[in-house]
């Protein structure tokens, strides 16, 4: 007999998320959220664009959302604009405030998985739990069949001895030293003197220098005359972005497991945003009448093939973000990217580009060698690219 109809392994971003539609829309379902941490979502900060969920899903998540600002900017070394496109953020003190209650019960931390089946989870002091599904949300996993860049960052909550000055968040600040890779620092303004300061990078593998990047951060601060009176947390992490892959591939190697969130691959290739991507997940799955493994298995690959191949667009840019030209001057593409018209924009991170958007972006003199271009564009299987194994 199981114990439950729904497990879900792992409590992000993606899990949580469906942890809590399933509760509060499928009562009669006996679930358990596991996770090994001491709150939900970790120690992260997830955001999104007003235009990447329609009003009906902003309005599920907003009891989540942190902080909402009507316009954001972004800065390179020769371009800078601001944008007046909504913008959120959610962070994971907020994210466990709000789930964690609703879940109740259902929710089981400091539980540490030793292994998943599609229909078990053993603990790490032997108890093995049954279920009709088990759905992993883990992280990502390694894959031969995916070829990654990735994008690394540390960042830092601080509280400033005087007002920060900023009266919207800053996506990009492109304008400082790259550091062998596309540099950015990203900024959300959470009050008058509280700010999120991140350092970001997009490289080649996925090895973090904490050090460096808090010494990036304190000259950033230094740079711009703020005084850090105290650092309140800080997160850290590496997101993979995709080149090319063979998904077909990747699914068969799941052998059955149903698996949400970057497991699944199930984030936007070039920004590394998962948040909209869960929140359909989280619908579409709870609108299931079959919750047993193989039907979750089916509806998760079904949704993760069709973002799949509606991103072969995003992927060939992120080879040409990634192959072409030098890694210090891979800033260029996006500050040209920044120079497009605003809906443009918009479309793109909600990954809804037109075919007349992705001629847009083409069109025009290259922002990296043409030929190198040409070449990025073609290498559209993973043995073709060089990559360093997650």
């Amino acid at each position: 007999m199981n114990d439950y109809d729904v497990i879900l392994a792992g409590g992000g971003l993606a899990n949580s998320l469906l942890a809590w539609r399933l509760c509060t829309h499928r009562p009669e379902l006996r679930i358990l959220l596991l996770d090994q941490g001491e709150t939900l979502g970790g120690n992260h900060t997830w955001s999104f664009h007003d235009g990447d969920l329609d009003a009906a899903q902003r309005q599920w998540i907003a009891p989540l959302v942190t902080a909402h600002w009507p316009r954001y900017g972004v800065r390179f070394p020769d371009h800078a604009r601001i944008l007046d496109s909504g913008y959120a953020s959610i962070a994971s003190l907020d994210f466990h405030r709000v789930i964690a209650p609703a879940l109740g019960a259902a929710l089981c931390l400091r539980s540490h998985i030793t292994e998943v089946t599609p229909t078990t989870v053993r603990l790490a002091d032997g108890e093995l739990l049954r279920a009709r599904a088990v759905v992993d949300g883990r992280g990502a996993r390694a894959s031969a069949h995916l070829a990654l860049g990735w994008q690394t960052f540390l960042g830092q909550e601080v509280r400033l001895r005087e007002p920060h000055g900023l009266a919207a968040p800053v996506l990009m600040d492109a304008s400082v030293e790259q550091q062998g890779g596309y540099r950015f620092v990203y900024l959300l303004p959470f009050g008058p003197d509280r700010l999120l300061i991140e350092d970001t990078h997009y490289v080649d593998t996925h090895e973090l220098d904490p050090a460096r990047l808090r010494a990036n951060i304190a000259g950033y601060a230094l740079a711009r005359g703020w005084r850090i009176e105290t650092v309140l947390r800080e997160e850290s992490g590496a997101l993979p972005i995709v080149l090319a892959g063979d998904v077909e591939r990747y699914w068969h190697d799941l052998a059955g497991q149903p698996c949400t969130g970057l497991r699944a691959g199930l984030f936007h290739p070039t920004t590394g945003y998962s948040l909209p991507h869960a929140v359909r997940v989280a619908q579409r799955v709870a609108s299931l009448h079959d919750v047993t493994a193989p039907a979750l298995f089916a509806a998760l690959r079904a949704e993760a093939l069709r973002a799949w191949h509606s991103q072969r667009f995003f992927r060939l840019l992120n080879r040409m973000l990634f192959l072409a030209g030098e890694p210090g001057q891979r800033w260029r593409v996006m500050q040209r990217f920044y120079r497009l018209p605003p809906g443009l924009i918009e479309r793109f991170y909600a990954g809804r580009l037109t075919r007349s958007d992705m001629a847009r972006i083409l069109t025009g003199k290259p922002p990296v060698p043409l030929g190198q271009a040409l070449d990025a564009a073609l290498r559209i299987h993973p043995h073709q690219i060089r990559t360093t194994p997650a």
